[in-house]
């Protein structure tokens, strides 16, 4: 048994986000399937590939992490080809490395990097409207930056948080549940404008919120363009309400671009 660390790169537009769901196309379910149709029968049912977390629907990725544990005896070079032969042309695995059986994606990541991408321009090509959120607004540079600011640090980002179904379920189920904490630990954040009209947030932490990042980009959006107050970022986290915080931001143009792990 020989447990892998996969990363991959792909374009989320025409998948129901990362995790398996019946009767929907998704990213884990597409990986999971190649390697069954790579091991063949005699392997058993495949097993089913651990990320380093859940992008959502119509969201991308420049370098998610997979696990995955085979019993087949593949060579490195050999299972990073045959996996790109066959998974669909919209999912591109990078990278395949052999690593210890206690290495998982998710329990070890220790941070992640996110960009979002808003294109400023008066048309938006259909070959970019995919990978962009189109937003003409007038928007004050200092105060996106001043907002992005305002994050860095530990907080608890219960404002823009999305309601977690699953967890909800579960509480549904069992009251005494313990409920995880929403405190998130922002490494940096920051605002860039490139050529060709393109606005991009980046944002380094130790883990993020469902829908979290989106929902920063919207509610900074919302005052950058005097929806809210200036400065009231702050205020926003303390009132630890999605209420008081903007909308969320489309899912179009949030990449995730990287994910860390201890060294060694």
């Amino acid at each position: 048994m020989q447990n892998w660390k996969l990363t991959l790169t792909y374009d989320g537009t025409a998948f129901a986000g990362w995790q398996v769901q019946p009767g929907l196309r998704t990213i884990q379910g597409e990986l999971q399937s190649a390697i069954g149709r790579i091991l063949g029968r005699k392997w058993g049912d495949p097993p089913l590939p651990q990320g380093s977390g859940r992008t959502d629907a119509g969201v991308h990725a420049l370098g998610q992490v997979a696990s995955v544990a085979l019993e087949a005896p593949l060579p490195a070079e050999n299972l990073l080809r045959a996996l790109n032969r066959t998974l669909p042309a919209a999912i591109r695995v990078l990278s395949v490395e052999p690593v210890s059986a206690e290495f998982h994606a998710r329990h070890l990541a220790i941070g992640k990097t996110y960009e979002y991408r808003i294109f400023r321009g008066i048309l938006c090509s259909p070959f970019l409207a995919a990978y962009v959120h189109h937003c003409q607004w007038k928007l004050d540079p200092a105060l996106l930056r001043e907002a992005a600011a305002q994050v860095v640090g530990e907080h608890d980002f219960t404002s823009l948080a999305a309601t977690d179904a699953d967890l909800a379920a579960r509480l549904r189920t069992d009251p005494g549940l313990a409920v995880p904490s929403n405190v998130r630990t922002i490494f940096s954040s920051d605002w860039t404008e490139l050529p060709g009209d393109l606005l991009v947030y980046r944002v380094r932490g130790n883990g993020f919120l469902h829908h979290m990042v989106r929902n920063l980009v919207g509610t900074m959006l919302e005052i950058a363009r005097g929806q809210f107050p200036a400065g009231s970022m702050a205020a926003i986290l303390e009132a630890q309400a999605r209420s008081a915080a903007g909308p969320t931001a489309p899912a179009s143009g949030l990449f995730l671009h990287s994910v860390e792990y201890p060294a060694g």
